[in-house]
């Protein structure tokens, strides 16, 4: 059975969210400003046309009342003829009740109520757009003036576009900031994250250096260095103490292992008695007081190349493999070996066996019967044990190395805990690493040289 794997998911970076929201409070502030600047400039195009429509309507109306109809039809078509100071085209149309022309530029009466001197934004016959206004000369004479704008929307279309440029460089100046502010956060962050990570899986970790000023992400990097000093100094503590109780327990334990056998020989009991029961658990803890102070010296010697010695690591892996395939066959597994010849370690024998053992022990215990346990080594070197057992659960792929801790496995399994320890201790003796990758099944552990 294979262990379960966490989900991966997408995770939302809260600098990604800080970047999008700077985007978005730079691009809604633009296109607020862009339209309260286009309502002022249609606002003012508006007034701006209606005062000019309106006094041509009042000096021709005037000119009507003064000067009579005829005077007025003169009027407009000289008016038609004079090319406006703003560049806006003009329109007249003189016309009677029905609305036929009577002088003008054009053939008939727009969409505007002359009788209440309504004014505002028609189109003419021909399709041109203006803004105009009608009046009521007499009851059977109506006047339109009206005046083209195209150039005004011209003008407001240069003004939106170079707005919206503008606007645009703006939005992207504040993305491109706010991105690298963003991404430079992230990654200090990353390292702290990275460092707490490290720490939480039992290797080696440290924490960004403190940059000039130093802002919240610099003090949680501080707290989180003195952090890992203070659990160094824990976990040192806690090893010193480990190992002074086992030194210091193991040779009253002996003693007493010895006087009980005097005692079973002064007087003998029938096999599986008590006395019995009790040397074979004092012995049990006494062997695991062994492996303590077996951690305990690999630890110390790590880097330490004394009694270190070439070591043919293929015969070794060859010879344990031959002992263990009977062991397997009794357990009802299939015991499999893919040993490369010739490959050469530094390192000590015994100590090399002991690490290999505890890794067969562990993977003929857990295998249930029919499964198969495979022995493989590789130039590198790189050797491995795998099975196709139940496995071990992601998250505990660090934790199984540290003393006394134990997979959540079947518990009618016996075993102190130390055996991963011991090994991954003897491992870093050797200048190796020993660790649990991710193979299709089961468990694989990997034993290859240190990065």
């Amino acid at each position: 059975m294979t262990a379960a794997r966490p989900v991966r998911r997408g995770k939302r970076s809260i600098f990604g969210q800080f970047t999008a929201a700077a985007i978005l409070i730079a691009v809604i502030a633009v296109v607020v400003l862009f339209a309260v600047t286009t309502i002022t400039v249609q606002r003012q195009t508006r007034a701006s046309l209606s005062a000019t429509v309106s006094t041509d309507m009042a000096g021709l109306i005037d000119i009507y009342a003064t000067g009579g109809r005829e005077e007025l039809l003169r009027r407009v078509a000289d008016r038609q003829a004079v090319v406006s100071l703003e560049t806006r085209s003009s329109h007249y149309l003189l016309a009677d009740a029905s609305g036929r022309p009577l002088a003008g530029d054009q053939p008939r009466w727009p969409q505007i109520n002359a009788a209440r001197s309504e004014q505002g934004f028609v189109t003419l016959a021909d399709g041109t757009p203006v803004y105009a206004q009608g009046a009521m000369l007499a009851p059977d004479l109506q006047l339109l003036v009206a005046r083209e704008y195209q150039r005004d929307r011209a003008a407001l279309f240069v003004l939106s576009a170079a707005f919206l440029g503008v606007g645009a460089a703006i939005v992207g100046a504040v993305a491109l900031v706010a991105w690298i502010t963003a991404r430079h956060l992230a990654r200090r962050m990353n390292a702290v994250n990275a460092a707490l990570g490290a720490a939480a899986d039992g290797r080696a970790a440290s924490f960004p250096a403190r940059q000039r000023g130093g802002d919240e992400i610099d003090e949680m990097a501080g707290h989180g260095t003195r952090l890992l000093a203070r659990q160094a100094q824990l976990l040192k503590a806690y090893k010193q103490v480990s190992e002074h109780v086992a030194h210091e327990i193991r040779t009253p334990l002996m003693h007493l292992d010895n006087r009980l056998g005097a005692v079973m020989k002064e007087r003998p009991e029938p096999p599986g008695g008590p006395l019995a029961h009790a040397r074979e658990d004092i012995r049990g803890i006494a062997t695991m007081l062994d492996s303590l102070l077996d951690i305990a010296s690999a630890e110390s010697r790590r880097g330490d190349l004394a009694g270190l010695a070439e070591l043919d690591l293929s015969e070794l892996l060859t010879g344990l493999a031959e002992l263990y395939e009977a062991s397997a066959e009794e357990s009802g597994l299939i015991f499999e070996t893919a040993i490369a010849p010739g490959i050469r370690i530094l390192g000590e024998r015994m100590q090399i066996t002991r690490l290999v053992s505890n890794l067969l022990d562990n993977a003929i215990k857990y295998v249930p019967e029919g499964g198969h346990v495979r022995l493989t080594l590789s130039p590198g070197p790189r050797m491995t044990v795998e099975d196709d057992g139940p496995g071990i659960p992601r998250d505990q792929h660090e934790r199984i190395f540290q003393r006394f801790a134990r997979a959540t496995l079947p518990a009618d399994k016996p075993g102190h805990g130390l055996g991963l320890a011991l090994s991954r201790a003897i491992a870093h003796r050797h200048g190796l690493l020993l660790r649990l990758g991710d193979g299709p099944t089961g468990a694989q552990f990997i034993l290859e040289p240190a990065p």
